[in-house]
């Protein structure tokens, strides 16, 4: 597994070059350019000021050229400085990152602690009502749009029945982590919900196909107990391939928050990516599409070497 590792981490840095020439050409082929946002002030301004902007900024030149000139300073370590604030990207994202972090841990944590064991109950109960309303529910999860669902709770819990604060992390005034918590569990929760479905369903499947077993059942003729059976044959096997998702799905909580971040005010990277976006801010825009590869390409090689861990059937050359 060792020699395994080592080059599926030498591959990860010519596919983050090929990943970067890709997000540059996508971001350049873009209308509007950082300009846009001073034509968009509703003043008249002179074309010659434009030009000057676009100049300073660097954006005139050929798209080869910006794109070597970016690819050269990243491998170095810099990011670059953002249009809009004229402050360094990685200075940036670093102040956001904690937020993002704190809102990905507390929604992967939720959505396992719930999608799992209603999973396993649903398998163990097959075709039972909970198991219908199961199945169901996470249907409606699926489907459901994440925008929607936090407008919804939103209504619900901060304009109707006033439990919960409409968004930001904390109250004016009150710092304390009580505050904080209550700030956090409509944004987990919506950020959680495709999860909780989602895992829900897998766990279940996987469980069925565990309890059908020959080893299974060779479990209970031994005379095992039930509960024996279920938790240390069964579900230790059945959550091999779910566990792998998981670690899949790990990256999908960072793309997620963007618009989570968006609907709460939540001031994290997600919602840093669209004021660049709106803002045509191109190095701040590829500083955090670059992190949201990157933990894409670690997660990814994070849930291979998991799934050789967890099925010792499994082997790496």
């Amino acid at each position: 597994m060792g020699r395994y590792t080592i080059r599926r981490i030498l591959q990860m840095f010519p596919l983050m070059v090929g990943i970067s020439l890709v997000i540059f050409l996508i971001i350049q082929a873009a209308p509007g350019g950082p300009e846009q946002m001073m034509l968009q002030s509703g003043l008249t301004i002179d074309p010659s000021v434009i030009e000057a902007y676009r100049h300073r900024l660097g954006v005139d030149q050929p798209i080869h050229v910006q794109y070597f000139k970016w690819i050269t300073a990243f491998l170095s370590g810099d990011m670059g400085i953002s249009y809009s604030s004229t402050r360094p990207v990685s200075t940036m994202i670093m102040e956001r990152l904690p937020a993002t972090l704190e809102l990905m841990a507390v929604s992967f944590i939720l959505a396992a602690l719930i999608a799992i064991p209603m999973g396993i109950f649903s398998a163990l109960h097959q075709y039972s009502f909970f198991d219908m309303v199961a199945t169901a529910s996470s249907f409606l999860g699926i489907a459901m749009p994440v925008f929607w669902f936090g407008l919804i709770l939103q209504l619900l819990f901060s304009v109707k029945l006033g439990w919960l604060p409409v968004s930001g992390t904390e109250t004016v005034g009150n710092t304390s982590f009580g505050d904080h918590i209550l700030h956090l569990i409509m944004p987990a929760l919506v950020l959680s919900l495709h999860y909780i479905a989602g895992w829900s369903r897998y766990m279940r499947s996987s469980m069925l196909g565990v309890i059908s077993s020959d080893y299974i059942r060779t479990a209970r003729s031994k005379g095992l107990k039930e509960k024996t059976v279920t938790i240390r044959h069964a579900v230790k096997n059945a959550l091999i391939p779910v566990v792998t998702v998981m670690a899949l799905h790990l990256a999908g909580l960072f793309s997620g928050a963007v618009i989570t971040e968006t609907i709460f005010a939540w001031p994290g990277i997600g919602r840093l990516f669209i004021q660049a976006m709106y803002a045509r801010d191109y190095p701040l825009l590829m500083g955090i599409l670059m992190m949201g590869s990157f933990m894409v390409v670690v997660f990814n090689l994070f849930a291979d070497l998991l799934y050789g861990w967890l099925d010792p059937r499994i082997t790496y050359k």
